[in-house]
């Protein structure tokens, strides 16, 4: 599919529940945050002060779920493959879509997404090794502090992707150009100075094969809210579920720096 609003149609009547990697190529894809108003300036502070996990994209109106500076006929409410509810910092379940959980309090915060510069990784000639073997990508949480914002606080998560060293270097200057979808790696090589102990248990996504000569690279991810809803314990939260993004009709181009 590669049209958004075609996308977004197929998750909304079911037709699609899947990992949104690839599909829409050259739109942006979000991750999604929501909460109750009463958490809702804390966070969007935590996001000021995290901008490389926490590259805010659009906030909406309390109660209204749809987002348009990110599109035609966005309904977040149905619009997402698949949802993750938490109350009081636990993972309370998985849906498909959260019409019946939905709230006139509720404000959704929608962050910038990876997906976005691993296009441009992939027009410079750079393969993505999770894209090959047909997987997600591998996330980790990390034992980095982010800087705390009210009751907001917690370790932040990691993707990674391995590369070559010269092609590392390459993967480094691509991204730099891409602020508001993470942009340039926090971490290159010896995933223990982070905390990883085991590259082959992601705490999110699928494990990725890291070949001798090559460099596991790190970059701020997205679903870093989630492991912070961990240790913030708000009262209610809804996510998306790792992988399964929001479809924009946004073009990654415009998010590119000179």
């Amino acid at each position: 599919m590669k049209d958004p609003r075609e996308v977004r149609l197929a998750i909304r009547s079911g037709k699609y529940r899947g990992n949104t990697a690839g599909l829409a190529p050259g739109r942006v894809q979000g991750n999604v945050c929501i909460l109750p108003q009463e958490y809702a300036e804390d966070f969007r502070l935590f996001c000021e002060r995290n901008p490389k996990p926490c590259p805010l994209l659009a906030v909406s109106k309390p109660g209204d779920p749809m987002l348009p500076a990110l599109g035609q006929d966005i309904d977040i409410r149905t619009d997402v493959s698949g949802y993750r509810v938490f109350r009081d910092g636990r993972l309370a379940e998985e849906v498909a879509d959260i019409r019946d959980r939905w709230r006139p309090d509720l404000v959704t915060f929608v962050l910038g997404c990876s997906f976005s510069f691993e296009q441009a990784l992939m027009e410079d000639g750079l393969r993505l090794r999770y894209v090959d073997e047909g997987k997600n990508v591998p996330m980790f949480r990390t034992n980095v502090d982010t800087v705390p914002a009210g009751r907001f606080r917690g370790k932040l998560v990691v993707s990674m992707r391995p590369f070559k060293p010269a092609e590392a270097i390459r993967a480094i200057e691509i991204t730099a150009r891409y602020p508001r979808v993470h942009g340039s790696p926090v971490h290159i090589g010896r995933p223990d100075l982070i905390g990883i102990s085991d590259l082959n248990k992601p705490w999110a996504g699928d494990a990725s094969t890291v070949r001798e000569d090559e460099l596991p690279v790190f970059w701020a991810c997205g679903i870093t809210p989630q492991s912070v809803v961990l240790d913030a314990k708000p009262s209610f939260c809804i996510t998306h579920t790792p992988g399964h993004m929001l479809v924009t009709d946004l073009e990654n181009a415009s998010l590119a720096e000179a």
